[in-house]
């Protein structure tokens, strides 16, 4: 028995669109991703993945569900089986397997499972509440210190743009959370301080606040939670950057700096600017340039490139143009190389000695920027260039030396065009015979990816179905939802009867209604007699990306229920005589013909 908490937690952690590719290649399509469905022959896409609800479904033969549920379809293996599969991908322990006796309850309460130290999907929400109360904390903090607000004034960061970013303040001294938190000596407020990376335990068993006078950036996660924070140190201490440790909510290398701010700017441009701190990206949005984002002080990672590559077709790598940012670049390439296909694109822009994006951009603008951007250098280019250097191409022995030194990159490039353009230049520049440097490199081609095909956007036909849509987006809106509106409704209607079935499990399951998490919630209703109809409700959304507001959708879907039941109340007042209706009826008839 895997506990359900462990379960979210796993599904929280992963990535669907990685976990799905790894089998199967994805195609950008809109804000979803797709390809031909694994599950039914087809010749056109009709599988469709999406990121930011975190589960597929095929228009073509009805599969639907999460990461777990693809590998168990995928590679027929048991739930177990997929849960330890999509565990050990994301580097996470599955805890042993309990007595039947053991209810997830219990093992809730255990403190040190894993290497994590994991705990129920409960304390991950009260991590994401911490961190809340803490970053309002530090917001406080930052109106009362003129020594943080001046050295903001400096680098031209406006208020609106602190509080954009939800820029902070870490006070000096060793206990300032003490202040925050009522129940700060009580093992179990210290054990979550300490597990969200906010306290330091010293070798003598002390324990301490991690982030001292330090200018603080919130880290969002995939759905918007705060996860963790980068801190500058004011004065001269070190380091001068300090981000949270590695935490239940938090990786440092899949995590990217202003990524799901970001997002539809980065859609809308087809590009996104990354560059090496907070201060670039912050900078540079104030200007304007919105598509921007950072690594969070660590080289470029293969899971940041393939976060960054499913949202758009160009990224463009800004660093400094000293050593270390030559070298920052070539490893962004290395992990570039196996994961960019024909039609996506990496450049790399080296600004002028001495600045940076923040300094650049203040100096002289969002128009010289963007032309900097302009002239940035393509991937090939930057890959001979650097191969080139220190070579020399006039003798056998240089030219020997750069396809030496090119092979083992050049091999590890899937897109046939572009593999087949980089070992033309290389052909070029050693003076071989392509048919040559074929069989000395020994690529092999790759197959042509599966052609997109555009979906049908389709919508909710009633107002019950916009309410579910809007539940398994959101279960809090459930407390929003008046049970009178559902008493009076046609119980032989299939979409009431699910609806009312969603509105009972969520009022029996309250913490759900209290947990953000990305996992869908359908995770929580595979048994339910109504779970092919809510696929289908769910599935709905799949063509929307960021066009529809659900809040909006849902007060309207509310309102239709009211006007229903409010003619149908008048209905059956105006099918008796009046002489029949009580005095009461009369005003309620009256009541309701004037709404």
């Amino acid at each position: 028995m895997i506990p359900q908490p462990f379960i979210h937690d796993l599904l929280d952690r992963v990535d669907i669109v990685d976990a799905i590719d790894r089998h199967i290649p994805l195609k950008k399509a809109g804000a979803n991703f797709v390809a031909c469905c694994p599950f039914h022959n087809e010749k056109t896409p009709s599988f469709t993945v999406s990121q930011t609800k975190q589960f597929f479904h095929c228009f073509g033969c009805g599969s639907h569900g999460n990461a777990i549920t693809f590998l168990m379809n995928y590679n027929g293996l048991s739930f177990v089986e997929a849960v330890h599969e999509l565990a050990a991908y994301v580097g996470m322990q599955v805890p042993s397997q309990l007595g039947a006796e053991t209810s997830s309850a219990n093992f809730a309460a255990s403190k040190n499972v894993g290497d994590h130290g994991y705990q129920a999907d409960v304390s991950k929400q009260e991590l994401v509440s911490t961190l809340d109360t803490v970053t309002q904390y530090y917001r406080q903090q930052l109106k009362t210190s003129e020594k943080a607000i001046e050295y903001l004034k400096q680098r031209g960061l406006s208020g609106k743009t602190a509080a954009h970013f939800g820029i902070g303040y870490a006070p000096s001294g060793w206990n300032n959370l003490e202040a925050i938190f009522s129940s700060y000596e009580s093992d179990d407020t210290r054990g979550l301080l300490l597990k969200a990376g906010l306290i330091v335990t010293s070798e003598d068993g002390k324990q301490y606040d991690r982030f001292r006078n330090r200018i603080m950036f919130p880290i969002l996660g995939l759905k918007g939670q705060i996860i963790g924070f980068g801190g500058r140190v004011l004065d001269q201490g070190e380091p001068k950057y300090l981000n949270s440790p590695e935490t239940p909510l938090f990786e440092k290398g899949r995590e990217i700096y202003n990524f799901f701010s970001a997002r539809r700017a980065i859609r809308e441009a087809n590009s996104v600017v990354v560059v090496e701190g907070y201060m670039d990206v912050i900078a540079l949005w104030q200007h304007g340039i919105e598509n921007v984002v950072a690594t969070l002080g660590t080289a470029t990672t293969a899971f940041h490139l393939q976060k960054l590559l499913r949202q758009t077709d160009h990224i463009v790598f800004c660093f400094d143009g000293d050593k270390a940012g030559r070298k920052a670049a070539w490893r962004a390439l290395e992990n570039g190389l196996p994961l960019i296909s024909d039609g996506k694109y990496l450049s790399f822009l080296f600004l002028p000695e001495g600045d940076d994006p923040d300094s650049y951009v203040r100096q002289c603008g969002k128009t010289a920027f963007e032309h900097q951007l302009s002239q940035a250098i393509p991937l090939s280019e930057f890959l001979f260039k650097e191969l080139c250097a220190g070579n020399n191409l006039q003798t056998d022995e240089g030219r020997a030396k750069l396809v030496h030194d090119a092979k083992p990159l050049l091999r590890q490039v899937k897109a046939s065009v572009l593999s087949f353009m980089l070992i033309n230049r290389l052909a070029e520049l050693s003076g071989m015979d392509q048919n040559e440097l074929h069989d000395i490199l020994q690529i092999k081609r790759i197959a042509k990816s599966p052609v997109k095909k555009k979906l049908s956007r389709r919508q909710p036909s009633s107002p019950y179905r916009w309410i579910i849509l809007a539940l398994l987006h959101d279960p809090s809106y459930v407390e929003k939802l008046d049970r009178n509106l559902l008493v009076s409704l046609d119980g032989n209607n299939p979409d009431i009867v699910a609806l009312r079935a969603l509105v009972e499990f969520l009022r029996e399951h309250t913490h759900l209604i209290e947990n953000k998490s990305s996992t869908s919630l359908l995770t929580d209703l595979h048994d339910s007699p109504n779970i092919a109809l809510l696929e289908s409700i769910e599935s709905e959304t799949l063509e929307w990306g960021d066009t529809i507001d659900i809040e909006a959708e849902f007060v309207g879907a509310l309102e239709k229920l009211k006007q229903m039941q409010r003619k149908k109340r008048m209905t059956e007042l105006h099918s008796r005589p009046l002489c029949e209706l009580s005095e009461q009826e009369k005003q309620e008839l009256q009541r309701l013909a004037m709404l």
